[in-house]
């Protein structure tokens, strides 16, 4: 019955989603609508700009290769995503930490709305066909991304990451590990979190749909592939947004 009410009343289900008190199910269920887009996201801006936005590490270990190499260029665009990547996250927690003083509850729909705006900026990146355009873009989506990675974890409070899943794959080694020690050694009383396995799995199996999605999408509709993702994101925020006052 609960899970029907939640179907048939979407704009409630909004609310809570992204409301003030929360629940390990709707911080799941927000985690993997999150996940989901941030795979879009990553996948569609990979082909759209030859860049997975996303990938820190891999931006971070780029820089030194390249400085070795003498390519400063690539170090350069390497360190920009980066730094858009910590820009996003910042802004993200000024938002959220400016909004629970000035609005009270609903403060996480602010970052997410905005993200959503964003993306529908980013659809129209393909119009930039310079080398200083395709940067912005890349910039723009990498900002998107640590706003995406930074709202999360504050809403879940640093339980679930939705950007990257290397940390994810981790605790599913881990808790697999446990597993397997736990049937060579049935006395030791080790075992594996089921519901957290359950849980990681589902982010990740979000977050390559998707990147299926996204790839897709990119080549069906170039950047406009965003669109969508914006609006999901947009439609999870405005409902909250509305339930937001003014505090004097």
């Amino acid at each position: 019955m609960a899970r029907r009410k939640r179907i048939t009343r979407p704009f409630a289900s909004a609310r809570v989603l992204l409301g003030h008190r929360r629940s390990p199910g709707s911080d799941y269920a927000l985690a993997t609508i999150l996940a989901f887009v941030a795979g879009a996201a990553n996948a569609g801006g990979f082909f759209a700009l030859g860049q997975y936005t996303s990938h820190v590490t891999g931006h971070l270990s780029e820089i030194p290769d390249r400085l070795v190499g003498g390519d400063l260029p690539h170090a350069a665009t390497a360190f920009l995503a980066v730094s858009a990547f910590a820009a996003g996250a910042s802004f993200s927690s000024l938002l959220i930490n400016w909004a629970s003083f000035r609005v009270g509850r609903r403060q996480y729909a602010l970052p997410i709305a905005l993200q959503g705006v964003f993306l529908l900026c980013f659809a129209w990146g393909g119009i930039f066909s310079s080398v200083a355009g395709r940067l912005f873009a890349l910039a723009c989506l990498c900002f998107i991304m640590g706003m995406q990675n930074a709202t999360i974890t504050k809403i879940s409070y640093a339980r679930v990451r939705t950007t990257h899943a290397t940390g994810m794959m981790t605790d599913i080694g881990i808790e697999i590990g446990r597993a397997m020690f736990g049937r060579l050694r049935p006395a030791s009383g080790v075992r594996a979190d089921r519901l957290k396995l359950k849980i990681l799995l589902t982010l990740i199996g979000a977050f390559v749909l998707g990147g299926i999605t996204g790839a897709v999408g990119y080549s069906k509709l170039g950047f406009f592939f965003s669109v969508p993702l914006a609006l999901l994101l947009l439609g999870l925020s405005v409902p909250a947004l509305s339930q937001m006052r003014r505090r004097a």
